[in-house]
């Protein structure tokens, strides 16, 4: 009885949704796709559940065109003028409904990355840009540098022994840690440690693969929340895990009380985020709440890890995989060094001055950004002319950064590895325009990630100092990747061996 009613129930839903859709977007009709996606998002469910869909995207648009169906309401864009319209600064279009897998099912629990209220959205930003801002990373820099001495620790202790080691692990650890360092003050101990501390990035990666996947049905999202909680394996449970955590760890954050330094005669330690936002906040109660605190908490250890590791992943490997690159890089690395140009500890001011590296930098950002899902919007009231379609309010409509960043009019031979095509682009402005409008890493317009120039920090100090102290080896030909929101890479095995020359030790014993 019930195989009959099920047998009678999915198509009476395919036969309703398809007379919603017809009727709704009928103008939509000749935009192509596979033709299963003009009657359901199973389709693009069970392709980002094979977590491989920022390729699946590309090729879409490379059979179809600039506009493809990818569910009966839900349409991939590769259109350089749509990138400008869906994400512009002033855009009207809000997050779509996919966001709401990324939130807490209570409305009055809402978080900085899916809030979907444009205008809550910009006014919550107001309150944490400055804590963001390119001119507050020379005081973090302290607390990247102490990171990078541990993993550099413990890159030699594997040098010694010979083993290989996961190298996308152990960015994550880094950049777990240096989060930690710059939102609470202390490092979370995966460096010190060298696992998973009590399964935390075990319960991130849960949340992420269950947020992405109930975000495409959102309305089970409250459904199914309070169920799978109380399942420790899953994304929901995941969830409140990293909730209580970051709870936690603003509740036993120590106050920081400056005259203890001028006591002992210390020079002041750099403040945290935490002390930074209860400072605001007990000067200004009103405009800075615990929530807000928590708020910003919750945002760093979410997203603060993974968009760096998989950055810092992407740079090493194709690197390794384009040894004249590496070659190039290192010899600039290196000319810096020996005019004194280069410290020990390379200083975010160093780093910017590396043209090479900056292009190195950016061109392993495109070829593999972390996030490999479209960002997907929703068509305001009125309805958008987009690449030639007229689509109707309510629609939603995206562009996946992989398909941006492989789109062969923008960037000729896109899948090749050329950093030299950002340096060349300088001689030529318009190119360079057209080159950074589909740069889209980070986002773009008013919800590029808040935490973008901590990231930037942390690459550009980190892999010079790599490439100049350390060889890597790999026998991998290719890395194996999971896309899960975060496109990250699960088998970057590689070996280490320490490359100090006389003067690098002698300037680090100074």
């Amino acid at each position: 009885m019930h195989l009959i009613l099920l047998f009678l129930v999915i198509p009476l839903y395919l036969l309703v949704n398809l007379v919603q859709t017809t009727l709704h977007h009928r103008y939509l009709l000749s935009i192509p796709g596979p033709l299963i996606t003009r009657f359901t998002k199973l389709w693009y469910f069970n392709r980002v559940r094979l977590r491989g869909f920022e390729r699946d995207n590309i090729r879409l648009h490379e059979k179809y065109g600039p506009v493809v169906r990818i569910a009966p309401d839900h349409y991939s864009i590769r259109d350089r003028v749509a990138v400008r319209t869906v994400y512009g600064n002033g855009s009207r279009f809000a997050k779509s409904a996919w966001y709401e897998g990324w939130k807490h099912p209570d409305p009055n629990r809402w978080t900085l990355f899916p809030d979907r209220d444009i205008r809550r959205h910009g006014e919550s930003r107001k309150r944490f840009a400055s804590l963001y801002s390119m001119s507050s990373l020379v005081h973090y820099e302290a607390f990247v540098d102490n990171c990078a001495d541990i993993l550099a620790q413990r890159l030699r202790e594997r040098d010694q022994c010979g083993s290989t080691l996961n190298l996308g692990h152990w960015f994550q650890c880094y950049a777990f840690d240096v989060i930690g360092e710059i939102t609470f003050g202390q490092r979370f101990g995966f460096l010190d440690q060298g696992h998973d501390i009590e399964g935390t990035i075990t319960a991130l990666q849960s949340l992420m693969t269950y947020s992405t996947l109930v975000g495409i049905y959102p309305e089970w999202h409250p459904r199914l929340f309070g169920i799978l909680s109380w399942f420790k394996s899953s994304g929901a449970a995941g969830r409140a895990y990293i909730m209580q955590f970051v709870q936690d760890k603003i509740s036993s954050h120590a106050p920081y009380s400056p005259t203890q330094d001028d006591v002992e005669g210390r020079a002041p330690k750099a403040q945290d985020f935490v002390e930074k936002m209860m400072l605001a906040r007990d000067k200004n109660p009103e405009k800075v709440t615990d929530y807000h605190l928590y708020m910003m908490g919750l945002s760093n250890v979410v997203a603060g890890s993974d968009t760096t590791a998989i950055s810092l992943s992407s740079i090493m490997y194709h690197l390794l995989h384009n040894p004249e690159v590496l070659a190039k890089l290192r010899a600039e690395v290196d000319s810096f060094t020996t005019l004194g140009r280069c410290s020990p500890r390379v200083t975010f001011k160093e780093s910017q001055e590396m043209p090479y590296l900056q292009a190195v930098i950016k061109e392993a950002l495109r070829m593999h950004s972390a996030t490999g899902l479209p960002l997907w919007r929703v068509v305001p009231a009125g309805g958008a002319e987009i690449s030639g379609y007229r689509f109707p309010e309510g629609a939603v409509v995206g562009v996946n950064t992989w398909v941006a960043h492989y789109d062969e009019e923008v960037f000729p031979e896109a899948s090749t590895f050329q950093p030299e095509r950002w340096i060349e682009a300088e001689q030529d402005p318009e190119r360079l325009r057209l080159m950074n409008d589909m740069y889209m890493p980070f986002g773009l317009g008013s919800r590029t990630c808040l935490g973008k120039h901590i990231s930037i920090l942390e690459i550009s100090k980190l892999i010079p100092r790599l490439v100049r102290d350390f060889d890597f080896t790999t026998s991998t030909a290719r890395w194996t990747t999971e896309n899960s929101w975060f496109v990250k890479p699960t088998d970057f095995e590689v070996q280490v061996r320490a490359r100090l020359d006389s003067k690098t030790e002698r300037l680090r014993a100074e």
